[in-house]
């Protein structure tokens, strides 16, 4: 693969530059571990949360669960309230190697499955995320991962050629989009995963600043 010419390359963010998990504030809100599950198999479910990623209010998604749930309002609108503590930490060890490829000079972006409003509170928690040189957010543009539209919007907004672009995501399935798209993907398990794929394309990014490492423990 060393032979192919990789000249853009976009990071997810979630699970792969910072933490996510619902259940953090939730073991708190919700100790019961059977009731927690019931929850977010029921109520606050992944396919609810995603269409705020596709760019569906706040307002609205809570209006649709009280009205289905109003003895559960609480907890539905501690999604939004508690949402911070569901990103406690960076993965240092990634955002070094991001930061490492933009002081090599590649050209770094992130295209990302987010709600606009959790992703500015997201760049204030992690200021590391204004760094590459610009971003898709699911929310702004209403297309989410891993629909075709919006690694070609990506590739539009950031004049990416999808054959040299090499596109970073946790998700197995938002990869294989990436690869539809005519990119080339890998799925991220961890830093040291990385580092050999993007070693198998040619690239070894440098060490990070040591600032760009302490803006990730913020």
């Amino acid at each position: 693969m060393s032979s192919i010419d990789i000249r853009h390359i976009v990071f997810d963010i979630g699970k792969v530059l910072i933490h996510y998990d619902p259940n953090l504030p939730y073991s708190r809100l919700v100790p019961d571990e059977a009731e927690r599950s019931w929850f977010f198999a029921n109520v606050c479910t992944s396919d609810w949360n995603i269409e705020q990623d596709r760019g569906r209010s706040w307002e609205e998604a809570e209006a649709i669960l009280i009205r289905n749930h109003p003895e559960r309002e609480d907890h539905i609108r501690a999604f939004r309230r508690h949402w911070h503590e569901m990103v406690p930490h960076a993965y240092v060890e990634t955002v070094a190697i991001m930061g490492g490829l933009i002081a090599d000079g590649w050209d770094v972006t992130m295209l990302t499955n987010f709600a606009s409003d959790t992703f500015r509170e997201a760049q204030k928690l992690y200021p590391f995320l204004t760094l590459p040189r610009g971003v898709t957010v699911s929310g702004d543009v209403r297309l989410i991962k891993p629909d075709l539209a919006i690694y070609r919007t990506h590739a539009e907004a950031f004049d990416l050629d999808p054959g040299a672009t090499l596109f970073i995501d946790d998700s197995a399935a938002n990869v294989e989009g990436a690869r539809a798209a005519g990119w080339h993907a890998v799925q991220f398990t961890g830093a040291e995963r990385l580092k050999a794929d993007l070693a198998a394309y040619g690239i070894q990014p440098s060490d990070a600043a040591p600032s760009l490492a302490a803006a990730a423990m913020l």
